[in-house]
């Protein structure tokens, strides 16, 4: 048997402990902004996807796509997304091609609402204090950990 390094077993030391808390911390930071869109933290995660496909969007922009994309199954997001059309945000539409699709795209009040966003975020990120290049380093690190993480799944 091989000698493995000793682990500390420490919460504080746990790197999923704090990706979880300052998952949650973000998540409550953002709570204010918005409760002013009426919206909940996954439904804006959605929202900014769509706001992506509007500028540029995927060859399929389907429910599959966006899972894929938020890495949420469609059990988690067909609420979602029932949710934010009864808002009149998004639209979903079968696929002529393939019923089992649904593609999706924004509404105009969804379109109108990304306007909205803008000054919100900009001040949530004034008020927080957080230095911008800090960051984004820790984006890129979050992002290289992320895809080593779903490669051993």
């Amino acid at each position: 048997m091989t000698d493995l390094p000793a682990v500390s077993l420490a919460l504080d030391d746990q790197l999923c402990f704090k990706l979880y808390a300052a998952s949650r911390a973000v998540t409550r930071a953002y709570k204010p902004m918005l409760d002013q869109l009426g919206l909940t933290y996954p439904q804006y995660l959605v929202m900014l996807v769509l706001w992506e496909w509007h500028a540029a969007a995927p060859p399929q922009p389907t429910v599959k796509a966006l899972g894929e994309r938020l890495l949420l199954d469609s059990g988690t997001l067909t609420p979602l997304l029932k949710r934010l059309e009864q808002l009149t945000l998004i639209t979903r539409r079968r696929s002529t091609h393939d019923e089992r699709e649904v593609h999706l795209s924004l509404a105009e009040a969804g379109q109108a609402l990304r306007e909205r966003v803008q000054p919100l975020k900009a001040r949530l990120l004034c008020d927080s204090g957080v230095d911008l290049s800090q960051a984004d380093t820790l984006r890129h690190g979050l992002d290289q950990l992320l895809r080593q993480i779903t490669d051993l799944s």
